[in-house]
């Protein structure tokens, strides 16, 4: 019961990360375009596989393509996924300007931070009512162990639920830092 709990929980939190990773705080990170999606050969490919993808510095992405003929490919990929950044197409590579953030931009991308976390929170106090359900349902299992089975979801709950709040102050903060 509280490791099918744990695997949904974690799988929760992971992909919370995953979607933080993608938010532009206003410094370069490879997540901003790992999963654009790319023509290749006649099939759909993220950049994460047609390309390395570096960050020569806090601002700038250079995308090199393993395969030169990729170039155009990858960045009419990068237009067309719209991220709000023009790719400068250099011949054998790509660079991508990360422009500075506006206060604005900032404050929506502090909104969206919030609302990802209460999305991850809804989904484990959601594991967490199934796992209890489980629980009451159970009729092999004596009080004593009903309840002690209850505890232990709480807790796991609660130390993800500690994990979410964390992320998101960390990543709000990461965001409205100048």
């Amino acid at each position: 019961m509280i490791s099918g709990l744990e695997t949904t929980i974690a799988g929760a939190v992971a992909h919370l990360k995953q979607v933080y990773g993608g938010l532009q705080a206003g410094r370069a990170s490879a997540a901003l375009v790992d999963d654009i999606q790319v023509e290749s050969y006649g099939s759909m490919m993220p950049i994460k596989n047609l390309a390395n993808i570096s960050c020569p510095d806090a601002r700038t992405l250079r995308i090199e393509p393993w395969d030169k003929a990729m170039v155009g490919a990858i960045e009419r990929g990068i237009v067309i996924a719209d991220i709000g950044i023009t790719p400068q197409n250099m011949g054998a590579h790509i660079l991508l300007p990360i422009p500075p953030m506006t206060e604005e931009r900032r404050k929506k991308l502090v909104k969206v931070v919030h609302e990802e976390a209460e999305s991850t929170k809804i989904i484990i106090r959601n594991a967490r009512q199934e796992a209890m359900k489980k629980v009451k349902a159970d009729a092999d299992l004596s009080e004593d162990e009903k309840k002690r089975f209850e505890k232990d979801i709480q807790e796991a709950v609660d130390a993800r639920n500690k994990e979410v709040e964390e992320l998101a102050k960390k990543k709000e903060t990461d965001i409205l830092t100048v």
